[in-house]
Formats: structure tokens, C-alpha cells, sequence
């Protein structure tokens, strides 16, 4: 059955039960910028609640857990999506609230620094460099693309309300992080999701959340590393039929 059929079968279950609540961590950014799109395609079966962090204060994985706490503290129970940086604040949240949560999605994200040797770039994440990385990565992307393009406007939105500083110490958190032994505890249902063309978390990270988490379903969106922007439909039926299918169990 093609995904979108899928969809559109899993949208009338969902109807048909209570509610369910997803809970949206964002990326290294922190706005709710780039889940936009996401939280629009979904389902009107499902309530989305995006959570953003602020740019200072927010940096390391400890202090940002506490912010996602506070922010679904009303939520008597809830399914949560961890994109990219937030992957292991969604573990984490998870493991300490087993009750709560009824399930885990993991976007494009990781368990540990998504690439081995990413470590040993310490000194590279500094506000100046990541300021200059940033502005490399978008000149293909204000050259090649329209003034109305979707990404091209997440883009330019990010880089107004995000600093470079901001990013670079949560960059850093990134090559320290390891939650490799909070996933082996969690007992919700998984649901790890890849963009079949991300540079930024390649498909080694599946991997690697599959050993910890074997039980896990996974699945592949086109695309890059925005996906989540770019390809929200795609990405939004996975979703729903994920909680479709714990939600019918």
C-alpha cells in the first residue's frame, strides 16, 4: 500500500481514538522554524505541541531537558519527536518518564556525535567560525534557489533570530553527548527515522540506535538533512502511522 494511502487510512484511527499529543523538539536551532511545515501536515487527529528553546541558557543537553520538562509538564501523557540535536533529549525524556510518554520518534538524529571524529573539530566551534560555515552553506542556497523558496526563507529566518554563538556551544554539547545507555532503558515504542540523502547525520546513526534499540521501527524520507521542511507530507504520514499503529495496539 503506498505511504500516502497509508496516511490517509491511519488519519481515520486516529480519529477515531482520543487525541494523541506530539510533543516537537527542534533542531541545533532551537526556533520552531524548520517544524513548521511538519506540525501543518499532520493530521487534525493529532495535536502538535512544538517546543523552542531560547539563545541563552539553552546550550548544554542538562539545561534544555529541564526547559522540555517545564514546557510538557501539563501533558498528563504524550508521544515526542527528537529532530536532529534534540534526538537525545527525546531519549532522555523517555527513559525518566516511561508512564508519560507512549512513544519515541527519532528524526535525523543520534545517540552519540554523529561523526566519529567530530570531537576533534572542538576548536572549530567557535562563534566566528560557525558564522562563517553558516554563510557558506547558504550562498548555493540564496544562488540557486527563488526568494520565496521554503528553505531559502527557514534559512534566512534562522540566521536573524539565531547567533552564532548560540549555535556553537550547542555544537559542542553535540560532540559529548551519549545516550546510548538511556535508550537501552526506554520501553516505548521507536520509531527512527533517516533522510535518505543527510550529510549532516549520515546512516551510520541508524545503526547505531537500531543495537540500542533492536525492537525499533525505522524509516527512509528523501531528501537532506531538512527534510523536515522540505518533504513534510512524506514525513507526516510516517508519523501518523507510527501512532496510528501504537494507538490501535
Amino acid at each position: 500500500m503506498p505511504l500516502l494511502d497509508r496516511a490517509l487510512r491511519d488519519r481515520r484511527e486516529i480519529r477515531d481514538s482520543p487525541t494523541p499529543t506530539l510533543v516537537l523538539l527542534p533542531g541545533l536551532d532551537g526556533t520552531d522554524v524548520f517544524l513548521r511545515p511538519l506540525a501543518a501536515a499532520l493530521s487534525p487527529a493529532i495535536r502538535p505541541v512544538v517546543v523552542t528553546y531560547p539563545i541563552r541558557g539553552a546550550e548544554e543537553y542538562r539545561d534544555v531537558l529541564e526547559m522540555v520538562r517545564r514546557a510538557t509538564d501539563g501533558l498528563s501523557s504524550f508521544y515526542v519527536l527528537g529532530l536532529s540535536y534534540s534526538g537525545p533529549l527525546a531519549v532522555l525524556l523517555g527513559a525518566e518518564q516511561p508512564t508519560r510518554i507512549k512513544g519515541l520518534i527519532l528524526a535525523a538524529t543520534f545517540v552519540q556525535a554523529p561523526h566519529p571524529r567530530l570531537r576533534y573539530l572542538r576548536f572549530a566551534t567557535s562563534a566566528p567560525t560557525m558564522w562563517l560555515w553558516r554563510v557558506m552553506r547558504r550562498i548555493p542556497i540564496w544562488l540557486c534557489r527563488p526568494p520565496d523558496d521554503a528553505l531559502r526563507v527557514a534559512k534566512s529566518e534562522t540566521f536573524r533570530r539565531v547567533p552564532a554563538r548560540c549555535l556553537a556551544r550547542r555544537a559542542r554539547a553535540v560532540m559529548d553527548v551519549d545516550v546510548r545507555a538511556a535508550l537501552r532503558t526506554c520501553r516505548q515504542p521507536v520509531l527512527c527515522i533517516s533522510f535518505a540523502e543527510d550529510r549532516v547525520v549520515p546512516r551510520g546513526n541508524v545503526d547505531a540506535i537500531l543495537r540500542e534499540a533492536p525492537r525499533a521501527a525505522s524509516a527512509t524520507v528523501a531528501g537532506g538533512h531538512s527534510s523536515g521542511c522540505t518533504n513534510a507530507t512524506v514525513l507526516a504520514a510516517a508519523i501518523e502511522r507510527f501512532i496510528s499503529e501504537v494507538e490501535s495496539a
